[in-house]
């Protein structure tokens, strides 16, 4: 396997030119089949980790949060980003001391959000919290790149000078990497690319979309991730076959994996992927 010394290392120049997908699993076996289709790196996605036990999003604690990292990172030997919700805690110290833990898990990088059940956190505390979790990862000695999110797009407060205002903020404070949800206008898009300039911004795919990767890639994102979208597309084609099956009807599983091609991959392990 991939050290996770060179892991963040590779993570880390992925950001520094172009433009790379950052697919999102949810579970150690959809981690391992992204790995096998070829992708450079890979997040975790908070709700499709809850929806595999069966709770809702953001309902996971902190060690529960950990344990799920901890099982992606040894899935595979890619460099795995951290969806670490709003860092686990409210203060600057408990975000210091969860990003401290989450470093531990074997990352390669993470983010920290600036909102909580659907509110803002006020900018200077936001701003206290990205400095804490920036000092924290400092002193670990690791390389772990830090995201700063603004979550006002995806939980109704669509104010682009405001977005913006606070990825600038987070910027300063230590961010290597900005990232506002929810933001799909592409004038927006190119604003916050601007507005952090030099530094790399994450953009959210979520659903069906015109939009490509060279389209993204024009307007200058760094990199391209889908949250729950793969989770979701999973789920549907599960409830698609469960009402077929309520139905008295199979046809459900038309399409559905080949059991064999399954076994195979998984038979072979993480270190035969890296080999490919």
């Amino acid at each position: 396997m991939t050290s996770i010394a060179d892991r963040r290392a590779a993570f880390r120049a992925l950001h520094e030119r172009g433009c790379f997908l950052l697919p999102n699993p949810w579970d150690p076996g959809s981690a391992r089949y992204l790995e096998h289709l070829g992708f450079a790196a890979l997040a975790t996605t908070s709700s499709g980790a809850a929806w595999s036990r069966g709770r809702p999003d953001g309902s996971a604690t902190r060690d529960e949060a950990l344990e799920h990292l901890a099982d992606i990172v040894a899935a595979t030997g890619l460099p795995v980003n951290a969806d670490f919700e709003n860092g686990y805690g409210d203060t600057a110290d408990e975000v210091a001391a969860s990003v401290a833990l989450a470093v531990e898990t074997g990352v390669a990088g993470l983010s920290v959000e600036d909102a909580l059940g659907g509110e803002p956190y006020a900018l200077d505390v936001a701003v206290e919290r990205i400095s804490a979790a920036r000092e924290a990862i400092d002193a670990s000695g690791h390389d772990v790149l830090l995201v700063g999110r603004a979550e006002g797009f995806i939980i109704g407060r669509p104010d682009l000078a405001e977005v913006v205002a606070r990825l600038r903020a987070y910027a300063a404070a230590g961010a290597d990497c900005l990232y506002a949800p929810g933001v799909g206008d592409p004038a927006a898009i190119r604003a916050i690319v601007e507005a952090v300039a030099p530094k790399p911004v994450n953009v959210l795919v979520g659903g069906p979309s015109p939009v490509t990767v060279a389209d993204l890639a024009a307007l200058g994102v760094r990199r391209i991730s889908v949250g729950g979208a793969l989770a979701r597309s999973a789920w549907g084609g599960f409830e698609r076959a469960a009402a077929g099956l309520v139905e008295g009807r199979f046809d459900g599983f038309d399409g559905s994996a080949a059991g064999a091609d399954l076994n195979a991959l998984f038979r072979n392990g993480p270190e035969a992927d890296q080999q490919r």
